[in-house]
């Protein structure tokens, strides 16, 4: 729904289905409730979940048509798509499979296609769309640091070939339809910092040069068309567990111009050992399960940082030395604490704010999609949670004292 400070959806990665036949099933059994609740009166915005197979479905006229005739008659619109998960994301280990295919692929490229003349079909005039992905792919598939940097340099070309696509779906159709690459701990873009190093020295001087030739445009003009289209992802959830300052994060990205196209609106779980109880670590042991990566940073006493792929080698390790604990798990962002454990809800509130004070995206998207593997103590049913996640925001962005 619209508000103050920009558009404001939520993820459809928290209903299940991998084919289209199915995920539709889910989205009309939910849509229609949590558009009730959170924007009677106007409009819904839905940031819309395709895997491969779903995405292929939907290119069928008949399938898009009715899919189209039913969003008109609810009310809802998409203009964003959720593009990182390729394949299976529900009832199956994802781990870091949610990763394949990678960008040095046809598969992922391919797909990344197909979502956005999905999106163009959708988008309502005057909008911006967005396709969210991958960080590039997962740090750990390569043995070595020439390896990473061939893939590294096959994604880009991947990716500089996206850019040049939807600049010409721009001059076709008139569409602002942008590519929204989301910094993930360990990913090969792990950070928003490694993020924009990739962005300055790898995509522009090779996009750059494609795009003065293809429309014969100078340099800035060249430049300035692939920024609109190739922006950053910014999930609130990613940038807590690697421990970065919302602001230093904004700054950077102002101080080089880069869009930031969506903000995910997600809270990491966080432990703080400075609370002095022994039993922290048998607590967080209950949030170990096998379907999702829950890569965990822990921050010593003199600030160093330290990296584990998931949960299980961390709580091997032990607290040793440990301050605090970050653990990627997209717990619910209404809440602060889960008795002894809490949350980054703190970080999001900020990240918030901040977007109140200079609106640097348009499009706001609460992901929370772990309700399913949650402790049984903090779930609560689908619907429910969809909306209480998207009336807390609501309160955040209509009240001036948070």
């Amino acid at each position: 729904m619209k508000t103050k400070y920009g558009y404001l959806t939520y993820c459809s990665n928290i209903h299940p289905g991998e084919s289209w036949s199915d995920h539709f099933l889910h989205l009309k059994s939910h849509l229609p409730k949590i558009h009730q609740s959170v924007s009677p009166e106007a409009p819904m915005g839905l940031g819309l979940r395709l895997s491969n197979e779903a995405s292929l479905e939907l290119m069928d006229p008949e399938v898009m048509a009715e899919w189209k005739d039913w969003l008109n008659k609810e009310g809802i619109y998409v203009f964003l798509i959720n593009g990182f998960p390729y394949g299976g994301f529900h009832e199956t280990v994802v781990k870091e499979n949610v990763y394949r295919p990678d960008w040095a692929t046809k598969e992922r490229f391919d797909y990344t296609l197909r979502l956005f003349s999905i999106l163009s079909e959708l988008l309502p005039d005057g909008m911006e769309g967005g396709v969210s992905t991958p960080p590039l792919s997962y740090f750990y598939f390569d043995s070595n640091e020439f390896l990473r940097k061939e893939r590294i340099l096959s994604a880009t070309e991947q990716i500089v070939n996206v850019a040049i696509h939807l600049i010409q779906m721009k001059l076709d159709r008139g569409q602002i339809l942008h590519l929204d690459i989301e910094p993930e701990p360990d990913g090969i873009l792990g950070n928003v910092k490694l993020w924009v190093e990739w962005f300055l020295s790898d995509f522009l001087p090779m996009v750059v040069p494609r795009i003065k030739t293809m429309l014969g445009v100078d340099r800035k003009v060249a430049e300035q068309m692939a920024r609109d289209h190739i922006r950053i992802c910014l999930d609130a959830c990613h940038a807590a567990v690697s421990f970065e300052d919302n602001k230093s994060i904004l700054s950077l990205l102002a101080e080089h111009s880069i869009q930031v196209g969506r903000i995910q609106i997600s809270s990491a779980l966080k432990i703080n050992f400075l609370k002095g109880t022994n039993s922290l670590l048998d607590l967080v042991s209950s949030f170990d399960e096998p379907t999702y990566l829950h890569q965990v940073l822990i921050q010593s006493e003199d600030k160093t940082l330290e990296s584990f792929p998931d949960l299980p080698q961390a709580i091997q390790n032990g607290k040793k030395q440990s301050v605090e604990w970050r653990i990627h798990f997209h717990v619910p962002v209404f809440l602060e604490s889960y008795g002894l454990l809490s949350s980054t809800q703190k970080e999001v509130l900020e990240l918030l704010n901040l977007q109140k004070q200079t609106k640097f995206t348009n499009a706001l998207e609460v992901e929370t999609y772990t309700w399913g593997v949650l402790p049984k103590e903090v779930q609560m049913p689908v619907s429910e949670s969809i909306i209480r996640e998207l009336q807390w925001v609501q309160s955040v962005l209509e009240d001036k004292n948070k």
